[in-house]
């Protein structure tokens, strides 16, 4: 069988994983893994991209001789090249608070326009905010590229430069239904045109890896839905097209896959986004806060136990306590159990008096963030959705699964715990003509080598209901 490595690099950690794929097998092992720890400095936050890097490159000597390589990151970050190719300081975290002024952009621009145009749900840390705040800077006047993260690793092992679209189509700099850079937008921006490189698509062949990033072995790197969200719905095991997909992790991506845009003044009121996906598809999701709020618990706590707390937790009571996930108050590090806790008591209800019940209102509270997103995809698309598919590393957390099947009244089918890698490894056996065929012929290799985990709805809909009205 031929062997393809997979860099997926999350917001916590990266890892490398090695796909081996022929004659209906899909096997993957992961050589190595490695954290991602943001650093602020001077009250900035950023990513330590070099560290990262070396990460990657420990892992690609692990992972031996491969036929080729396809790196995945998160989206909108990105790091500036000046003419030499050298990086213009560390990526800024979208997590830092450098776009809290946002809005002033996005009014001056028009947000019915941007929407038009993009097809993006408005956040705070898109890409376009992003550069607006750095505005004036040096490094953005030195910078000769815009390399969003997976490309920027690309460029580095390949000295190739270029976008991927599924990435690209995240910045709202991209013309969603053209399939190109949005050059009005971008020149009203008062961003230079240099800055957008041109763009690649998932299976295109980037480049050999160059000698001096010192591999044993000789390899290349291939494009593929760079995104991670984009290589993780190539990994859904769906069967046919009556399917949302939610990929959770420290973020949910919950949505629809659609072969074109949705762009109706509904659609743009739900902030619903429309993004780029393997072979021309249309990723419709909402960003659901995901499993952020745990996780930043769970670093407050320090020592906790995170099985026996979700155990503990599924027998609390349902809906003590409920929240909106979605809230920016919950954007940035901090103490999220405090926040949670601030959040309860602002909207009338007793705020969680343990460990396991602040679990339980966080587990309510994204099943409930599930629930709203689904519904509304299926509403705001005209898609039937007859089963939801979780993915990623939520997969793992049972009661989330189970809370989600509940909410949104339909079953809900988990795994593969490695869809993003599963799709990377994919694109890349793809192109190299290993498995042949669209995303269905690619999905069924899924279906036939993963174990999933079913979970039927139960309980009643009204109490849902009841709980996603205290949100109002």
């Amino acid at each position: 069988m031929n062997a393809y490595a997979a860099v997926d690099l999350g917001a916590s950690s990266g890892r490398v994983v090695v796909g081996r794929v022929g004659d209906g097998r899909l096997d993957l092992s992961t050589v190595h893994r490695f954290p991602n720890n943001p650093v602020r400095v001077g009250g900035t936050l950023h990513w330590d991209v070099l560290g990262l890097y070396a990460g990657i490159l420990d892992g690609l000597r692990a992972a031996g001789p491969v036929h080729s390589v396809g790196v995945d990151a998160w989206a909108v970050d990105y790091g500036l090249v000046d003419a030499a190719g050298a990086l213009l300081g560390n990526p800024v975290h979208y997590r830092d608070g450098r776009t809290d002024g946002w809005r002033a952009t996005a009014e001056r621009l028009g947000e019915e326009r941007l929407y038009a145009t993009t097809g993006l749900q408005q956040l705070p840390f898109n890409t376009l905010y992003q550069l607006a705040a750095a505005a004036g800077s040096p490094q953005l006047a030195a910078a000769r590229h815009l390399l969003l993260i997976p490309d920027l690793i690309g460029y580095w092992l390949t000295g190739s430069i270029g976008a991927e679209e599924t990435n690209a189509s995240t910045t709202q700099l991209y013309d969603v239904r053209a399939r190109g850079w949005a050059t009005d937008l971008i020149a009203d921006a008062g961003l230079p045109a240099r800055l957008f490189p041109a763009l690649r698509r998932p299976g295109d062949r980037i480049g050999p890896v160059r000698a001096d990033a010192g591999l044993p072995y000789t390899t290349e790197v291939v494009a593929v839905g760079s995104h991670d969200t984009a290589s993780a719905v190539v990994g859904v095991p769906a069967d046919g097209t009556d399917f949302a997909y939610i990929s959770c992790g420290t973020w949910s991506l919950v949505g629809v896959e659609l072969d074109g845009p949705v762009l109706t003044e509904d659609s743009r009121r739900a902030n619903f986004t429309n993004e780029g996906g393997v072979d021309g598809t249309i990723r419709y999701l909402r960003n659901v806060m995901g499993l952020w709020l745990l996780q930043e618990c769970l670093r407050a706590w320090g020592d906790a136990d995170l099985d026996a707390l979700l155990r503990a937790a599924a027998d609390e009571p349902a809906f003590g306590a409920v929240v909106d996930a979605d809230d920016p108050v919950f954007l940035q590090p901090g103490d999220m159990p405090a926040r949670i806790a601030r959040e309860c008591r602002r909207t009338g209800q007793p705020a969680p008096e343990s460990r396991p019940a602040l679990v339980r209102c966080i587990m309510d509270s994204l099943a409930l963030a599930h629930r709203r997103a689904v519904l509304a995809a299926a509403a705001l698309s005209g898609r039937d959705v007859r089963v939801v598919h979780l993915v990623g590393g939520g997969a793992h957390n049972a009661l989330l699964c189970q809370l989600t099947a509940d909410a949104c009244g339909l079953p809900v089918l988990a795994g593969p715990v490695e869809a993003t890698a599963v799709g990377n490894v994919l694109v890349q056996a793809r192109a190299a003509g290993a498995v042949r065929g669209g995303l269905a012929a690619l999905r069924k290799l899924v279906r036939e080598t993963h174990e999933l985990r079913a979970y039927a709805p139960r309980g009643d809909a009204a109490e849902w209901d009841a709980a996603a009205g205290r949100l109002g």
